[in-house]
């Protein structure tokens, strides 16, 4: 059974660079599945970040594309985003998730942008 877990950082201040990292197992993130990122923030809906493929194919929403990057760590079965030059509108619980069929969601990250 494939689980997810999103860990980061809690507090950024605003205009650094976020990092959160999803640590999977019961899966292997390079053998199969697409493994998205995507955040909620305070009283607002699920906005799609971006995704990575097994084969290591990336795809961005374009309205953060610029600011956002996304990458793998192979043997530590881990892939991570970075948001670049954040502000108090990325505050957000950010989730892994893997489609492959269905949605396996990780528990979430909280990551709060303030001075």
């Amino acid at each position: 059974q494939v689980q997810l877990r999103a860990s980061g950082p809690g507090l950024v201040e605003p205009s650094q660079t976020l990092s959160v990292t999803c640590t999977v197992s019961g899966a292997s993130i390079t053998k199969s599945g697409y493994w998205n990122w995507i955040r909620q923030p305070p009283g607002k809906g699920l906005e799609w970040m971006g995704v990575i493929t097994y084969t290591g194919d990336i795809n961005y929403n374009p309205s953060l594309k610029s600011r956002t990057s996304i990458s793998w760590e192979k043997s530590e079965n881990q892939f991570t985003l970075q948001l670049t030059s954040v502000t108090p509108e990325d505050t957000a619980v950010y989730y892994c998730v893997r489609t492959t069929g269905g949605w396996n969601w990780g528990q979430g990250a909280q990551v709060t942008v303030s001075s």
